[in-house]
């Protein structure tokens, strides 16, 4: 038999694993594996177990939110044999999951990562540390792991909007040097984010539509600090909107980017404090991590399904002439 390791974090999100965890172990074991269970006791215990196992696995599938997701890849990252990784989402927001149309409902989702196919999908490597989906530092990017799980359990995204609007008028501002394929931006900003992910903070479309997750590229948008309040809320409505103000946003795509400021700034890494920091340099591992998702996902996920959709798309359009 195939043998899976199997972590989950009993205290994610709203508890929507233990009510279905033998039916969850039964998809698992009907695919064919040899199930090893760890619920995990602390704070990185999905790292630590990561890290140290020894036995030889075909596939580690991990439960909860965001964060346990972003502990079970950095401590693949770190191994020297990997192996694919399945995601059964228990959090508040699931931001990598909705990306890459991992179903929300547990059973799916159990189904996806014992009978899915591995997605060869780029991961960010952050100074010496890693990330899935998104590095961030300034405005709200303290909210994930400030707010109460229990105030996320009951109001879910709306927890981060509440948290997030008491900090509106108390906007941090930071002077950074960014550095990227040759260009160098030097301005006060008040918040910005490298991303590989179609939703942040559980609202799709911020970052834009034309996402791929194996192209060794990040997206990366950053808001300069409002000069009144005027700009302010302009920002505010072009956020509201989806859409980049290039009067007061940069957006770019880029492989390796470098941050350089005076002060030390707080980053967040996957909604988990990711320590602060002079000087940071992201670098994407293109295709650095193996995910389980449907087969139907794949063409909508990778830069082959692009050029696969572009190419369909120019032959209706020729079709039309």
């Amino acid at each position: 038999m195939k043998k899976m390791l199997f972590i989950y974090n009993p205290n994610a999100g709203t508890g929507v694993l233990k009510p279905r965890l033998a039916d969850v172990l039964d998809i698992f074991v009907k695919g064919g594996y040899d199930v090893t269970v760890y619920p995990t006791q602390c704070y990185h215990d999905a790292l630590t177990k990561t890290v140290s196992y020894t036995e030889e696995y075909d596939v580690v599938v991990c439960s909860g939110g965001d964060g346990t997701l972003d502990e079970v890849v950095t401590g693949m990252s770190m191994r020297e044999k990997q192996v694919p990784i399945g995601y059964i989402p228990a959090g508040t927001t699931n931001d990598f999951a909705n990306s890459l149309h991992i179903s929300k409902d547990v059973l799916e989702a159990a189904d996806t990562a014992a009978n899915g196919i591995p997605f060869p999908c780029d991961v960010g490597v952050f100074n010496n540390d890693y990330f899935v989906y998104i590095a961030a530092f300034g405005l709200f990017t303290d909210v994930s792991y400030e707010t109460k799980q229990s105030m996320k359990n009951v109001l879910g995204h709306l927890a981060y909007v509440l948290e997030g609007t008491k900090r509106i008028f108390n906007i941090p501002s930071y002077h950074i040097k960014v550095t990227h394929d040759g260009e160098t931006l030097e301005e006060d900003f008040v918040f910005g984010m490298v991303t590989n992910s179609r939703s942040v903070g559980g609202f799709k479309g911020i970052i834009g539509k034309d996402v791929v997750f194996d192209d060794g590229e990040f997206e990366v948008t950053l808001i300069k600090t409002p000069k009144n309040p005027i700009e302010l809320n302009e920002i505010i409505a072009s956020l509201v909107l989806k859409q980049i103000d290039s009067k007061h946003m940069y957006s770019f795509r880029s492989g390796n980017v470098k941050f350089e400021s005076v002060e030390e700034i707080p980053w967040t890494l996957d909604g988990e404090f990711g320590g602060e920091h002079d000087e940071v340099v992201i670098q994407n591992k293109k295709q650095g991590l193996r995910i389980m998702v449907a087969p139907k996902a794949i063409e909508r996920l990778s830069v082959k399904g692009r050029i696969a959709g572009a190419i369909e798309l120019k032959e209706e359009m020729e079709g039309l002439e």
